[in-house]
C-alpha cells in the first residue's frame, strides 16, 4: 500500500475533491472464496455492517471467516468522489476511507461481535493513519446502518476506551457516523489477501481486550 505525506493526512475539503465519475468502476463478479455474486442482493433475514480500520486488505481477512459473515467486500467510502479509483483515493483527495462492508447472518453473529473484532484488530488511537499507512483512508470509522448499530457502537467505544486508557494509550480518534455510500474497490482488491497468502497486510492491534459482552449490552 501507499505511505502517506502530511498533506495527505488531512481531511480535504469537498469542493477541493476529485469530481470521479457516473459510471462505477469494474470489480470482480464473485467472491473468491465463496463464488457468491459480489454485488448480490441482502437476502432476507441478513443484515449489513462496514468498518474502517486501516489497509482493507488485511482488515477484509480478518472478518471474512467469521461465522455467520455470508459475503465481505472492499471499497471506498465516507468521501466525496463518486466512483473513485484506488490512485484517486491514495492521492488524499477524495476524501474517501478504505472500508469492508460484511453482510451477515444476525442469528449465527452479533453485531457487537463485530465491533469486538473492530477495536482489539487494529490501534483506534492513531488517527489519520494506521501503523506505517498514513493518509486520510486509513482512519479507524465505524458505518452504522441503523439506530442498533448506532448505539451499541457507541457504548463499545465508551466501553474500549477506558480500557485503552488503563494501559496507557490516548483517546480513541475513530469516527462513528451513518452508513455513506459504498463504492466498490478494483476487482484486485476484493479478497486480496485470499488471492495473495503473503501479500501486505499492514494490520495490527494494540494488545488491550475489548469488554464486549461484559459491559455492552
Amino acid at each position: 500500500m501507499f505511505f502517506m505525506s502530511q498533506a495527505k493526512s488531512e481531511m480535504i475539503h469537498p469542493e477541493a475533491a476529485l469530481p470521479g465519475r457516473m459510471t462505477p468502476l469494474a470489480t470482480a463478479s464473485t467472491h473468491f472464496l465463496t463464488g457468491r455474486p459480489l454485488k448480490s442482493e441482502i437476502p432476507s433475514g441478513l443484515q449489513e455492517a462496514m468498518f474502517g480500520m486501516g489497509c482493507f486488505w488485511g482488515v477484509e481477512r480478518m472478518f471474512w471467516g467469521i461465522d455467520g459473515v455470508w459475503l465481505s467486500m472492499v471499497g471506498y467510502a465516507g468521501g466525496f468522489t463518486p466512483n473513485a479509483s484506488y490512485e484517486e483515493v491514495c492521492s488524499g483527495k477524495t476524501g474517501h476511507n478504505e472500508v469492508v462492508r460484511v453482510i451477515f447472518d444476525p442469528a449465527v453473529v452479533r453485531y457487537e461481535d463485530f465491533l469486538k473484532v473492530f477495536w482489539e484488530g487494529h490501534d483506534p488511537t492513531q488517527g489519520m493513519q494506521q501503523g506505517n499507512d498514513r493518509g486520510t483512508q486509513y482512519r479507524s470509522g465505524i458505518y452504522t446502518y441503523d439506530d442498533a448499530q448506532e448505539q451499541v457502537a457507541q457504548e463499545s467505544r465508551v466501553a474500549f476506551a477506558r480500557q485503552l486508557h488503563t494501559a496507557g494509550y490516548g483517546a480513541i480518534t475513530s469516527e462513528i457516523i451513518s452508513a455513506p455510500e459504498f463504492y466498490y474497490a478494483e476487482d484486485y482488491h476484493q479478497q486480496y489477501l485470499a488471492k495473495n497468502p503473503n501479500g501486505y497486510c499492514g494490520i495490527g492491534g494494540t494488545g488491550v481486550t475489548c469488554p464486549i459482552g461484559l459491559e455492552v449490552s
